[in-house]
């Protein structure tokens, strides 16, 4: 018999949270890179006429930390008007020696904290180093990490944020003011709080463009995190023509990045117009921002190795720390 460890999301949340999140997913997309991670194409199962979506996600990682993940995620973008987060599942851990089962985790909070992480991670590597004027569009689970992420990436001089209802942007904006410096504030409209920004986070459930090129201002760093399927996106195609385009990594964008897939369907840019993975930066194979003037676009998907990474993690600290609950399995 084996024990099995069960971390809710609030102990997740507690163990790792985004700042210690982000060199965990720095090793990860480097790790990634060198060819340490195996990953195949998450499956994803539509039906037509569900209320959402479920996603499968499995990784292995070779080496001395050798493991097998899997995410196991159901995507519902009517849960944030149930006061729900989108994304509801688990992530098991399984050794490799043995595969067995070592732990069963909350994948909604291993999710907001690891994408927002990633976005920081790819922040600190493309935004100008002065960048500090934030918007933030959107106000549910992911714009509550992105913020943290953010003001862990650079010096944050202001924050705007605007959503799909003001009442909610302007929620979010009395909540985390308390918790920051920088003066946050709610806006009724998206190009009010994009105008002169130099950091950009799209995190909503957005199926059209919400974001227009001619709102960006030159030397801009956007994260464009919200769509993760084919079919929907959040940003304009001149935008995605106009900035250097840096992805987590390629496959996936080809094939399930809704962004760029429609800016290649429409004539925007070419399959050569993606830079670099973020990886492939951290270990010093591709150049990042080459210019001051220059927008760099940072499309996140969301890897079955950031899961993988972020659950080792979790589980090593459980161990160090005696958090979480150990079941007979």
């Amino acid at each position: 018999m084996t024990k099995v460890l069960i971390l809710t999301q609030a102990e997740v949340s507690k163990l790792m949270p985004v700042r210690d999140c982000m060199p965990v997913m720095a090793e990860a997309l480097a790790g990634l890179a060198r060819g340490e991670f195996f990953q195949p194409l998450r499956m994803i199962i539509m039906p037509p006429a569900a209320a959402g979506d479920i996603g499968l996600m499995p990784a292995y990682r070779s080496g001395e930390r050798a493991a097998y993940g899997v995410k196991t995620v159901c995507v519902f973008a009517g849960n944030p008007a149930k006061g729900l987060d989108p994304h509801q599942g688990s992530v098991t851990l399984f050794s490799a020696e043995t595969g067995q089962l070592r732990a069963l985790m909350n994948a909604s909070a291993i999710t907001s904290i690891r994408t927002a992480a990633v976005s920081g991670v790819a922040t600190q590597l493309l935004a100008r180093e002065d960048a500090g004027d934030l918007a933030i569009i959107g106000s549910g689970v992911q714009a509550r990490a992105h913020i943290e992420a953010m003001a862990c990436a650079r010096s944050i001089r202001r924050a705007r944020v605007a959503s799909s209802r003001f009442e909610n942007a302007r929620k979010f904006a009395d909540e985390f003011r308390e918790r920051y410096s920088f003066p946050i504030e709610a806006v009724d409209n998206i190009e009010a709080a994009v105008r002169d920004a130099d950091l950009i986070v799209t995190a909503t459930t957005a199926e059209t463009p919400i974001l227009k090129r001619e709102w960006i201002s030159s030397g801009a760093h956007l994260n464009v995190v919200g769509s993760s399927i084919p079919r929907t996106r959040e940003i304009d195609s001149e935008t995605v023509a106009a900035a250097s385009l840096f992805v987590d990594r390629r496959e996936s964008t080809i094939n399930e990045g809704g962004d760029y897939l429609a800016a290649v369907r429409e004539g925007a840019i070419t399959p050569d117009h993606i830079k670099a993975e973020i990886g492939e930066l951290l270990i010093g194979a591709k150049p990042g921002r080459t210019s001051q003037d220059e927008i760099t676009l940072f499309k996140s998907l969301g890897l079955a190795v950031e899961d993988l990474a972020s659950a080792d993690y979790l589980f090593r600290k459980a161990e160090q720390t005696g958090a979480g609950t150990w079941v007979d399995f």
